[in-house]
């Protein structure tokens, strides 16, 4: 055998080199748990532990193969059908059999595959999620509604991010089609509408979060979504109550359906009240704090008529905030400034942030219910669930 030295310890086995890092990723704790068995179902590999005076002691070879059912009843003395019949509490075994058969479980540290469980069933009891932007406390809120709701009812969640990348969302969808997910919360997404149409044909259940597909028969396709234009109508309102006249936007991605729909709202609220907008007061940018404080900064330099912004998600207003700090202009006397979301980030800024609060748990938790009764061959009808966004009144735009 060849031998591989990695610090203080050495691993041995056929074609070390090309079972190194699969071997290592199995053992990641090694350099924790110094020499201890591990299970490697690639190659059998043996670890030395190289003690300081060159010394190596070997420990003995890993096991090649997991435990499996026929190894329980094989140390149990029983039948495959009586261990499947005790690992899934059906039929009547007895007493002292099943005793028996827990206790060689326990010894020789069984753990049912997920995978033949899931052939057998046609299930596998788990959820994709798809979001944007993992690190926005927006999407975090919305996951921790799915995980929650979705573990009681006995579901695993695959969380996945996109990072505001529509082909890497378009590469993530595919991967959990193929890891065989019962179904597909994907929330915001960025995808043009003629590819995600393609992609939700393949899936055997798909809610969609902030999202409404435009063309076609789609009344198959559960959505949960805020309502946006209504969003931005209560803003912009409140805005023009508090004396704006000329009132910028900082839209957010042009990919975002909710940043469309708060488009559609903020120019309709305008019209209404009488107001022309200037073109350049509305503009595209990052959905983060840094978008908003580079979108800000640009945008007050060529429009210094502006009395008030209205931004797409609280941390753009953040970014606002931050702008306009630079740009000596106070809040809320020079500039009103509201956001969009209600984050916690937003009572803690100075000045607190005016904002439209989301009740973003709720849309997690309805997203996995209305899931879930499309796994229960719900009706095609399936209602689309509307949430009303509420105002927030705080310093930033009193």
């Amino acid at each position: 055998m060849k031998d591989v030295v990695l610090g203080r310890y050495k691993v041995t086995g056929p074609e070390p080199y090309q079972k190194l890092r699969h071997s290592l990723k199995i053992c990641n704790n090694l350099q924790q748990t110094g020499a201890k068995k591990t299970i490697d179902s690639m190659a059998v590999l043996c670890y030395t532990d190289v003690t300081a005076n060159g010394n190596a002691n070997i420990t003995e070879p890993s096991l090649t193969t997991r435990v499996t059912m026929s190894d329980v009843a094989r140390q149990a003395g029983v039948s495959l059908m009586t261990v499947s019949r005790v690992i899934n509490h059906k039929g009547d075994v007895n007493p002292e059999t099943r005793k028996r058969i827990l206790k060689v479980i326990k010894e020789l540290g069984y753990r049912p595959s997920a995978i033949a469980r899931s052939l057998a069933t046609q299930e596998t009891r788990t959820i994709g999620l798809v979001i944007p932007d993992v690190s926005n406390p927006f999407f975090a809120d919305i996951t921790r509604g799915i995980e929650q709701l979705a573990y009681a009812e006995g579901y695993h969640v695959f969380l996945c991010n996109t990072e505001e990348d529509p082909g890497r969302e378009l590469t993530l969808i595919q991967s959990l089609e193929e890891k065989w997910v019962d179904g597909l919360i994907l929330c915001s997404s960025r995808l043009d509408e003629s590819v995600l149409t393609d992609l939700l044909a393949r899936l055997p259940a798909v809610v969609l979060i902030n999202r409404l597909m435009h063309n076609g028969d789609y009344g198959s396709i559960q959505s949960v979504r805020v309502d946006d234009e209504s969003g931005a109508s209560i803003a912009v309102s409140h805005l023009i109550r508090s004396g704006a006249r000329r009132i910028g936007f900082l839209a957010g991605p042009p990919a975002s359906f909710s940043g469309q729909g708060r488009k559609t709202g903020y120019f309709n609220t305008m019209d209404a009240a009488g107001f022309t907008v200037n073109p350049g007061w509305v503009v595209n940018c990052q959905p983060t704090v840094e978008g908003g404080h580079q979108a800000t900064l640009k945008l007050l330099e060529q429009h210094t008529e502006l009395e008030a912004l209205y931004c797409y998600n609280d941390l753009v207003a953040v970014g606002a905030l931050q702008a306009c700090k630079e740009l000596k202009r106070r809040i809320p006397d020079d500039l009103m400034v509201v956001g969009n979301d209600d984050i916690p980030l937003a009572a803690l800024v100075s000045p607190t942030l005016t904002t439209c609060r989301v009740p973003r748990r709720d849309l997690g938790a309805l997203a996995v219910k209305a899931l879930l009764d499309r796994l229960k061959d719900c009706p095609d009808d399936c209602q689309q669930i509307v949430l009303q966004p509420e105002l927030v009144v705080r310093q930033s735009a009193p």
